[in-house]
């Protein structure tokens, strides 16, 4: 038993597979583009953690050699200050024979052991250490002899001399002081300098990684939207015949699943229409054969002579049923161009020849407006469809006609240029509108510019079914741009079949 699937339950369908994709893979265009940019900005998040730590170490290191530089220099000073104030208590004490004043050199001494104790706890250079080690030493020999001599001041006179060396490694430990301030500065120079160039190795290795991951997501952000884009322009184009695939997101692929189902039952339409307008035509060609030949019988007296009026009136019949048999023959022309392929019967055919027949049907309409024809054409030999080229001539003559005003004026022209026929048609009628004609070779399409004199209205097959026949013989057909009143087609035709010239 067959079951028929309605659009309603394949929209279901769809909603359930598009439910059951999202749960087992929950991807959404939000989530493509959220993830990118946090990848594109995590190399630049990176960069700058990079340099705050970098910098953050610097500042340290700064701030280390900054307060231990301070340090040092306080303490040398204090040092040297002490060294003297302990330098003049002795020469003192030795000058006025006072031992009271040895006060003061105790008191120096206690500072000078406490600021060469927290020089000591610093982070001191080797150098530096020996230099603070031997200072000490000094001074500790020193106290040593004036603990022992103190009772007698006269022998710390010969202790007065040995504070001048004792003042020069405290300038020495001083200047060395210095020079480690220098060499502190120069390091911090020589870090910042480091520090510089890793940030800035680091944003041209970076900035780069993240422009190449902003175009990566670029691409596969904007790659979907651009089929999505093609596949709607395509459906508006009416080409149908290749399916819909969206790679990206699950969110964009079940929307081009419903493009893919919307161009399925375009297809379906198309072919119903396709199939009615073959029903109708052929339907409407039966009883129109009839008229078209009861109107003839009329016409050539056949059933018996006619009145002028009789005879206005059979001409009008043959003249309209011809019209409408031609209507019917677009419709079943284009019917089968939408089916497949117009299949060519090529055979070397005078253009001249094909021209006059055509001209021949179309003689009525001509002298009931008084129309002026004038030809210019070569004799050439045409190797083509000769039908086919027949409806192209006689789709641009029926234009002509039926848009040129009473007593106009139809020019057409040929000519061979290399091994390709050239031929125009110019007539005097009121042209094409600037919006009509990016249109005006599509199915259907009707102008905007009336014909004149209430001419019966068209299909809007012709130029469609023309252009049709044009490019399957490998020519083009186009429309002029206007240079004075009326429209100026151009034909363009190989005069041999193109299949042998390749």
């Amino acid at each position: 038993m067959n079951v028929q699937v309605t659009p309603e339950k394949q929209d279901e369908k769809l909603d359930s597979n598009y439910l059951g994709l999202l749960r087992r893979n929950p991807q959404s265009f939000l989530k493509l583009i959220l993830i990118g940019f946090a990848l594109v900005a995590l190399p630049l998040i990176v960069a700058l953690i990079n340099s705050a730590i970098s910098i953050d170490q610097l500042a340290t290191q700064s701030r280390k050699a900054v307060y231990q530089a301070a340090q040092i220099a306080h303490g040398s000073r204090v040092l040297a200050d002490e060294i003297t104030a302990m330098e003049r208590s002795i020469r003192q004490t030795v000058i006025l024979n006072d031992d009271s004043l040895l006060e003061g050199y105790f008191q120096a001494h206690e500072k000078f052991v406490d600021v060469a104790s927290t020089l000591t706890a610093l982070s001191l250079r080797d150098d530096l250490k020996q230099a603070l080690e031997k200072l000490r030493s000094a001074e500790m020999a020193i106290y040593q002899r004036v603990m022992v001599s103190h009772a007698t001041p006269d022998d710390l006179h010969d202790l007065v001399g040995d504070f001048v060396p004792l003042l020069d490694s405290a300038h020495a430990f001083s200047s060395s002081g210095y020079a480690l301030i220098e060499h502190e500065v120069d390091a911090m120079q020589s870090m910042a300098g480091h520090a510089r160039s890793v940030v800035g190795w680091q944003l041209l290795a970076l900035i780069p990684f993240a422009i190449l991951l902003a175009l990566g997501f670029s691409v596969l952000i904007t790659r979907p939207i651009r089929q999505i884009d093609e596949a709607i322009r395509n459906m508006g184009q009416g080409l149908l015949s290749e399916a819909v695939r969206v790679q990206g997101p699950e969110d964009l692929k079940y929307l081009g699943e419903r493009l893919d189902w919307m161009r399925q039952r375009l297809l379906e339409v198309e072919a119903q229409k396709t199939e009615f307008l073959q029903h109708v035509s052929h339907e409407l060609k039966t009883p129109l054969t009839a008229l078209r030949e009861g109107s003839d019988l009329l016409a050539e007296g056949v059933v018996g002579e006619l009145n002028a009026k009789q005879q206005q009136v059979a001409d009008i019949l043959h003249a309209n049923s011809v019209q409408l048999q031609r209507r019917i023959e677009d419709l079943l022309s284009f019917s089968a161009l939408q089916h497949e392929k117009s299949v060519l019967v090529k055979q070397f055919a005078n253009l001249r020849t094909m021209l006059d027949a055509v001209l021949q049907d179309h003689k009525l309409a001509i002298m009931n407006k008084a129309l002026q024809v004038d030809l210019a054409l070569p004799e050439l030999m045409l190797e083509c469809d000769e039908q086919k080229i027949k409806t192209v001539l006689d789709n641009l003559l029926s234009n002509a006609v039926k848009f040129s005003p009473r007593n106009g004026h139809i020019a057409i022209s040929a000519q061979q240029i290399g091994d390709r026929l050239q031929l125009d048609i110019t007539d005097a009628g009121p042209g094409i509108d600037e919006a009509d004609r990016a249109k005006l070779f599509d199915p259907f399409y009707q102008g905007r510019r009336a014909p004149s004199e209430s001419a019966t209205q068209g299909t809007g097959l012709g130029l469609s079914i023309a252009r049709e026949y044009v490019l399957a013989h490998g020519g083009s057909i186009e429309l002029l741009p206007e240079s004075g009143v009326g429209a100026h087609f151009r034909l363009d035709l190989p005069l041999h079949d193109i299949k042998e010239n390749v």
